[in-house]
């Protein structure tokens, strides 16, 4: 493989749609440590999130569109020894942040990689491989992403806020995920995967989103108690809330309408809407 082909199978620019969790985590922070907080950003979004897509794409050999790659290049071992780099690399400096970040990304890389092993592949297990994907890309990264850049005992992060923001980071990937399945219905069946939005069809696949994003929203309603920042929320999302609404009715007469690009379209607004929230809420908490 040549190092572009690597670099395109690493998606490092997926990182992006990502990242709204450490900001969510910043911005609840009281004095943050800011080199712990900079190594932290780059550990989760420059070495294990893509050690994690270039594993999933050397075992999935996709020859269709997956994330951000409309044409994916073919795959050899080359691609299979990086992502094992990148995820010793990131467990090497996860000691400087501490042994909890340590673990976390030692847990992380396993299930990344039993989510896409042949031996294992939990992707092929629709609700199972949602929900643990939500709870670990969501929940379970803010929660230690937190108590990385504060260095606080975990017991610190049992409490009604914390855990209230992590459910409500693993619902946001819950209605995202099968938005990102949506278009691979046809690679997935030639794998034996049966993901959740195969198991769901095309509109069961909006409906499961708008369900539990309505279930989102009314989370963070709560966590903030319904005061400004919540409203600033709205606003930051609505240009992928129409555009959702007006893909789904495109979907309803036209199946073939759930394609890569749309998907992707949906992706980058929802990225933009979440990251340009988090850090608003970063700026006013400041």
């Amino acid at each position: 493989m040549t190092l572009r082909e690597i670099w395109l199978h690493l998606r490092v620019p997926f990182s992006f749609f990502l990242l709204p969790v450490f900001w969510f985590a910043l911005s609840q922070s009281v004095n943050p440590d800011l080199g712990r907080s900079v190594l932290v950003a780059f550990i989760l979004h420059v070495l294990l999130y893509p050690a994690s897509n270039a594993y999933n794409s050397f075992f999935d050999k996709d020859e269709e569109s997956i994330g951000i790659l409309e044409n994916p290049p073919p795959v050899d071992q080359t691609l299979h020894r990086v992502a094992w780099g990148l995820d010793a690399l990131a467990l090497l400096l996860g000691l400087l942040v501490g042994w909890p970040f340590v673990c976390y990304l030692l847990i992380y890389g396993l299930i990344s990689k039993a989510y896409s092993h042949d031996r294992i592949r939990l992707k092929k297990y629709p609700v199972w491989s949602w929900l643990i994907v939500s709870l670990f890309q969501g929940g379970f990264t803010y929660l230690m992403t937190l108590q990385a850049i504060n260095n606080v005992p975990l017991e610190q992060l049992l409490t009604r806020q914390p855990l209230l923001a992590a459910c409500l980071c693993t619902l946001n990937v819950m209605a995202m995920y099968p938005l990102t399945q949506v278009y691979q219905h046809a690679e997935d069946a030639r794998r034996g995967d049966l993901t959740l939005s195969r198991l769901l069809g095309v509109e069961g696949t909006f409906v499961c989103a708008l369900l539990v994003f309505a279930c989102s929203l009314a989370g963070f309603y709560v966590y903030f108690g319904g005061r400004s920042p919540f409203y600033i929320l709205l606003a930051c999302i609505l240009p992928a809330m129409i555009f959702f609404v007006a893909w789904y009715g495109q979907v309803r007469h036209d199946k073939a309408r759930a394609d890569f690009r749309s998907a992707m379209r949906m992706t980058v607004l929802a990225g933009i809407g979440l990251n340009g929230f988090f850090l608003t809420l970063l700026f006013l908490e400041s």
